[in-house]
């Protein structure tokens, strides 16, 4: 086994690790800092693979920029997990069946015709005037325009549930039915009283 190799298989373990401990990690800073862990580990096996492109935007934009705020945001909340995990066994059977779904739609969007062995040769040498970014758009909008858009269908699920873990209701608030408001009649809101007249005395 040459180096390159070794490189791979060692960069994969970390990979496969960290992204283990991500979620089997109790606190969320420590998940986040597994999950930077990852990137970088990704990064370095797509630089292996001659995408310096990719990996110079993992590193910048997920690590610097995404991490940074995913950080920020989870220390400034405050998320209280014991709350979080009273109702968990009650929403696992949906979950499980909503994940169990995308899972096998995925597989049928990029099963067989993107991932087979004979679709994953060595990377040859592209030569001086070869451009990442070039090749990058020009295959990522024609044979994989699939998969990218369900990447981004998993990225819209991911915000919608983010939006759903940290929402809460404030018990001072105040707020009207619109419905309730329309169904009023004047009989509800309004008493007519006949009251006689007087007369002030002088």
């Amino acid at each position: 086994m040459n180096i390159e190799g070794v490189l791979f298989y060692f960069f994969s373990a970390i990979l496969l690790i960290a992204a283990l401990r991500v979620i089997t990690a109790r606190n969320p800073v420590h998940a986040a800092l597994y999950l930077v862990l990852s990137f970088f580990t990704a990064s370095a096996i797509w630089m292996m693979l001659r995408a310096e492109f990719l990996a110079i935007v993992l590193v910048l934009v997920y690590v610097g920029a995404v991490m940074v705020l995913f950080l920020f945001v989870v220390m400034m909340l405050d998320i209280n997990l014991d709350r979080l995990r009273e109702g968990f066994w009650s929403y696992l059977p949906l979950g499980a069946a909503v994940g169990i779904l995308m899972v096998v739609e995925m597989v049928l969007v990029l099963g067989g015709k993107y991932f087979g062995t004979e679709h994953l040769p060595n990377p040859a040498d592209p030569g001086a005037a070869y451009s990442n970014t070039k090749e990058l758009g020009r295959i990522l909008y024609t044979d994989y325009v699939y998969p990218f858009e369900l990447a981004a269908v998993i990225l819209l699920v991911a915000i919608v549930a983010a939006i759903a873990l940290t929402l809460r209701g404030r018990k001072d608030s105040k707020h009207q039915d619109p419905s309730q408001q329309i169904a009023v009649k004047r009989a509800d809101r309004v008493r007519m009283i006949s009251m006689p007249s007087e007369k002030k005395e002088s």
